[in-house]
């Protein structure tokens, strides 16, 4: 049987799982719902992967029957926040026997990895949350707990929404000032004024967790609203400083680190958002690279299966572009 990797990328709204084997081929590739933990629970979590692992097994020709499918297992999950979330899935996920050792991680760790062939530097991702990790050369990592607004984060696709929804509601009613918000914001829910969707969440019609939607649309609406372009800018400094902090504690400000963005929200619209993010961390360090990820999730997962086997660079080189284009494909 191929020395194979498990690589799972679960997420707040969907979950991609491969199979890469020690050559860098790209086995199969599916997607599904979102896993996290935080919502399902550890098993209910692991039930989704279970699924996904089965439909990928049979595109693979492979048959999973008769004891471990995989050499190595890399889990990389959102809402895996504390070293006991990740032991706890980590035992539970042991117990399932898909592979001979397996590694749960949170998702922030698959964006660095999917961001540089280094293995290491600082990752921010901003979807519909904000996370950080940073990794020293030497292994040492540091990273937050991410549990929102109790540990002092704001980000992420659902802050950003939900302030655009305020400011829209303070320029109709005469108590924030004027703003294009005011407009667009209704608007992408089929909705005229600020006042309808207020009613349209009150009255049970709208999910106030839809607000997620709408952060691409005060990025689009920056360029020529300065309300809009306040939050992209409060936004773009909550990054900053996620990354600021994460290079300080591991003493990386003087080095030439990568710094990567992942996520949804810093992958839409048209890069001034990472333009935005870019200028705000000129001031903390003189060599840094500061860039959006080209590759999914999914390949730093891939990858880091791959660097647990061993495997060759032209390996890792040949799992990225071929799981790249699957992701784009599944997309």
């Amino acid at each position: 049987m191929k020395r194979i990797a498990l690589a799972a990328d679960g997420g707040n709204s969907k979950t991609d799982l491969a199979l890469v084997s020690r050559e860098g081929e790209a086995l199969a590739l599916v997607r599904g719902p979102r896993s996290t933990p935080q919502y399902l629970g550890v098993e209910g979590c692991l039930d989704v992967l279970a699924e996904l692992l089965a439909e990928a097994l049979a595109g693979a020709g492979l048959d999973g029957a008769d004891g471990p499918v995989a050499e190595v297992a890399e889990l990389l999950l959102a809402g895996v926040d504390f070293p006991a979330d990740e032991q706890e899935l980590e035992d539970a996920a042991r117990r399932r026997g898909w592979a001979r050792a397996t590694n749960v991680e949170n998702d922030t760790f698959a964006v660095l990895r999917a961001g540089t062939d280094a293995g290491w530097g600082v990752a921010v991702v901003c979807g519909s949350g904000i996370n950080c990790v940073g990794v020293a050369p030497d292994g040492t990592h540091t990273r937050f707990p991410s549990l929102g607004a109790i540990t002092g984060d704001w980000g992420g696709g659902y802050d950003v929404g939900l302030a655009a929804v305020v400011a829209a509601a303070r320029s109709e009613d005469g108590r924030g000032p004027k703003t294009g918000l005011q407009d667009s914001i209704p608007a992408h829910f089929g909705l005229e004024t600020p006042h309808e969707l207020a009613e349209s969440v009150h009255r049970g019609r709208l999910e106030q967790s839809r607000f997620v939607e709408l952060a691409p649309v005060v990025i689009r609406e920056a360029e020529a609203d300065a309300v809009a372009r306040e939050i992209v800018e409060r936004l773009a400094g909550e990054i900053a400083a996620l990354a600021r902090v994460a290079l300080d504690r591991l003493e990386l400000t003087r080095e030439p680190v990568e710094v990567v963005l992942g996520g949804g929200l810093l992958q839409s619209g048209d890069g001034r958002l990472v333009e935005s993010v870019r200028s705000e961390l000129e001031q903390v360090g003189p060599a840094l690279t500061v860039r959006a990820t080209a590759s999914a999730p999914i390949v730093g997962a891939a990858l880091l299966g791959l660097d647990a086997l061993g495997a060759s660079a032209e390996a890792k080189a040949r799992v990225r572009d071929e799981l790249t284009a699957a992701a784009e494909r599944a997309a």
